[in-house]
Order: structure tokens, then C-alpha cells, then sequence
């Protein structure tokens, strides 16, 4: 009888030890997977953001809320770079010479092939050409960016990212252009098996006035500077 109960009370003891175990490793589990999932969203995040910027300077400031139209514009549009080569002097600016006027001159020479007063002017070296380049390979997005993929959030089964836009007024009469982008967290952490933990960080934002997931820009408050809520 004596040896069944200490059978037992090691088997409670084992028992106590793997429940606690448990119960301390299980938020440590969730918390470095859940930042695998963050850095993956926040990642994409940044390349909408990135996107978005480069759409708003073609477009009269303007942001879109679509991505198909967001899509296109990144495969397709390009931007103006300038190759700079060589520097007014002190003497030639002196003179009243600026980079418009020595370009003027540059370019009839170009036309007439007449480079005399290019010589007297001391242009030689002198060049400012605007080369188009894609906004795809330049602008910035992260390593492996594939611009199909970006109205989707990572690690989830085809989930799209909520997008929107929305134009302000100030008292002056300025429109203001803003945008967001966000998916929460019930969306993004839904492969993660601890579901209790997911409501805890629901519950924490809600408390806290705060969005409950990851979030650029805000169509909200015009100071936000497009933001992420996680910088």
C-alpha cells in the first residue's frame, strides 16, 4: 500500500512539474513565434508603405486605397534620377551662372555643334541629365520584394491587409492626403496555436485606445507622418 502511494505522489509530482513547465514556457513559445509573424508583417508593411510614398509623389499627393492600381503603378511607373557630373565654381556662379543657364548652353552646343562657348564658359565637365528609372528596382522595398504579393499578409492563408485613404480639409483650406494600412491581430496570429493569448492582446489594445494589430499610417490623425504602430 505504501509503495502505491509514493507511485502516485511521484506521478502528481510529474505531473505538477510538466503543467508548470507548461505554463512558463507556453508565453515564451508564443512570444518568439508571434515575433517571427510581426517582423514578417511589419516587413511587408514597410513595402506598402515605401509604394505608397512613391504613388503619392507621382500623383498630385495623392494616396490610393486600391491595390491593383498600387500594383501596377510599382511593375510599371519610373521616376526621373539626375546624373550630376562636376560643380559650378565660385567664379562661374560669380558670374551669374546657374546650373539652368549652363545647361542651356550645353544643350544648343549639343544642337549645333558649336562648343565654344561651352570651352569659354568652362563646361566641360559640366552635366546634368535626367535618366527615368523603375520605381520597382529603386525605390527602396525590401530584399525579395514581389509586388504581386503585397495586398497579402504573411504566414496566413491568402489574408489581405485592410487598406483605405481619406482626404482632409484644414481650416486654411489645404487638402491633406492620408492613408492606412493594417491587419489585426485575429488575422495575423490565427496560426499560433495559444488563442487565449490573442485575446489577452486584443483585450490590452482595447484598454489602451490602440489598434489590435500592426498598423502604417493612420487615416485618422494627420500627425501620424505614416507611422507604423510599432515604431
Amino acid at each position: 500500500m505504501k509503495t502505491v502511494i509514493n507511485v502516485v505522489l511521484v506521478l502528481v509530482a510529474l505531473v505538477l512539474v510538466v503543467v508548470t513547465y507548461n505554463s512558463i514556457m507556453a508565453p515564451i513559445k508564443f512570444d518568439k513565434q508571434k515575433t517571427v509573424y510581426d517582423n514578417a508583417v511589419i516587413k511587408r508593411l514597410k513595402d506598402i508603405r515605401t509604394a505608397q510614398l512613391e504613388y503619392r509623389a507621382q500623383h498630385d499627393q495623392a494616396y490610393t486605397n486600391n491595390f491593383d492600381t498600387l500594383i501596377d503603378f510599382i511593375k510599371t511607373a519610373k521616376k526621373p534620377f539626375v546624373l550630376k557630373e562636376g560643380v559650378l565654381t565660385d567664379d562661374q556662379l560669380a558670374s551669374g551662372l546657374t546650373e539652368k543657364k549652363a545647361m542651356k548652353i550645353i544643350n544648343k552646343a549639343k544642337k549645333t555643334g558649336n562648343y565654344r562657348e561651352v570651352e569659354k564658359k568652362g563646361l566641360e565637365k559640366f552635366r546634368r541629365d535626367t535618366l527615368w528609372v523603375s520605381v520597382l528596382d529603386t525605390a527602396g522595398f525590401s530584399k525579395g520584394f514581389n509586388p504581386d504579393s503585397i495586398r497579402y499578409v504573411p504566414n496566413t492563408n491568402n489574408a489581405k491587409f485592410e487598406m483605405d485613404t481619406v482626404i482632409t480639409v484644414t481650416k486654411s483650406g489645404m487638402p491633406v492626403f492620408l492613408f492606412q494600412a493594417n491587419v489585426k491581430n485575429d488575422v495575423y496570429l490565427a496560426g499560433l496555436n495559444d488563442k487565449q493569448a490573442i485575446i489577452n492582446l486584443n483585450d490590452e489594445a482595447k484598454n489602451l485606445g490602440r489598434f489590435p494589430g500592426l498598423q502604417v499610417g493612420s487615416i485618422e490623425d494627420g500627425g501620424n507622418n505614416n507611422a507604423g504602430n510599432w515604431e
